[in-house]
């Protein structure tokens, strides 16, 4: 599954689906930032991490495990 099939549908993952309420709407949101993001992808990435994570108030680091866990997943890791 590519990131754009993630972003232009509800998100439909293992990884997404065994996380708590409120780290599925940090995820969602998080998707919805990186969309109005301009620049490189990992640009976009990274400044969609920085300000979901500040709207949110939680530690950039619930992004970027799940991001990881996401990627080894679909990688079959």
């Amino acid at each position: 599954m590519k990131l754009s099939n993630l972003m232009s549908t509800s998100i439909d993952t293992k990884t997404f689906n065994d996380l708590p309420p409120l780290h599925k709407e940090v995820v969602t949101d998080f998707f919805k930032v990186y969309e109005k993001e301009e620049g490189s992808c990992i640009d976009r990435v990274e400044n969609a991490i920085e300000k979901t994570a500040e709207f949110h108030n939680i530690n950039t680091d619930v992004l970027y495990n799940y991001i990881d866990k996401e990627v080894d997943t679909q990688l079959g890791v």
